[in-house]
């Protein structure tokens, strides 16, 4: 039986795991709701021994990548994953970005563990906003946390979580290298508020100046970049299919999800 191990339980890494599950794997991961601890070295270890796939989804530290420091050694030569962000680089202006393109955003440490997965030959998922059931423009909205930036211009690239779990079991049998999951309509996060709030029936938020929406100073670097993210090597090589292509179908599946 495969064995899909993962470090880091978090948002999509348990879809990741719901979805391998379902196709007859066995999955063991470390994280809140897991099985194994992180720092319990001896059960990480007996673990990893047995996985056929190793999985990482912890996010760098200031000192750099706590899953290849502290067990780096152990990974050895079976199929690596690794969940990156289109954060790494950085501003384009607005322009379209490949994997080809150079890497260095303000991310230092992000761009330092992509690079290090890349060199152990993973394969390496750059993800940009992630949005979904129970975590999406809409759940704003609704607790009057979303903000409309008067900033014309501006455009992001996003995913739908299931979009993120079909393109990581598409890489199972795909060769090592970087791989942009994001979806097919980049857009400003005025339009997603505003699609969001149409959904709902609910007036949108006033349009505000940056320095008077009262955004939290990692807020405020998020509007500080500005780029579109092209996937079509994902789709070349993995024969990935997007099932959300663009942020209103996957808020209306959010919001079908969401319905009592």
């Amino acid at each position: 039986m495969a064995h899909l191990f993962i470090f880091g339980l978090g948002y999509s890494a348990k879809r990741i795991r719901t979805a391998t599950e379902a196709l007859g794997w066995r999955v063991t991961a470390t994280g809140r709701d897991a099985e194994v601890a992180f720092d319990d070295a001896r059960a990480v270890r007996a673990a990893l021994d047995t996985a056929s796939h190793v999985l990482s989804s912890v996010p760098p530290g200031e000192t750099g990548d706590p899953v290849l420091a502290r067990y780096g050694d152990a990974l050895g030569r079976r199929w690596l994953g690794y969940l990156s962000s289109t954060g790494v680089y950085g501003d384009t202006g607005g322009g379209w970005v490949d994997e080809g393109a150079s890497i260095g955003g303000r991310r230092s440490t992000r761009c330092d563990a992509d690079t290090a997965w890349l060199e152990r030959g993973a394969r390496v998922f750059r993800l940009p906003g992630i949005y979904g059931p129970g975590r999406s423009a809409l759940e704003r909205v609704r607790e009057g946390r979303a903000h409309r930036i008067d900033q014309p211009g501006q455009v992001f690239s996003r995913v739908h979580v299931d979009d993120i779990v079909t393109g990581v079991i598409a890489a199972f049998d795909a060769s090592a290298g970087a791989y942009n999951l994001a979806d097919d309509q980049p857009t400003s996060q005025n339009a997603v508020i505003e699609e969001a709030c149409r959904l709902l029936g609910i007036a949108p938020p006033a349009l505000l100046p940056l320095d008077q929406a009262g955004l939290s100073p990692q807020a405020r670097a998020f509007y500080g970049e500005n780029r579109r993210v092209a996937n079509g090597k994902a789709k070349r090589v993995l024969n990935w299919t997007l099932r959300f292509p663009d942020y209103r179908a996957g808020l209306r599946d959010c919001l079908r999800r969401s319905s009592p």
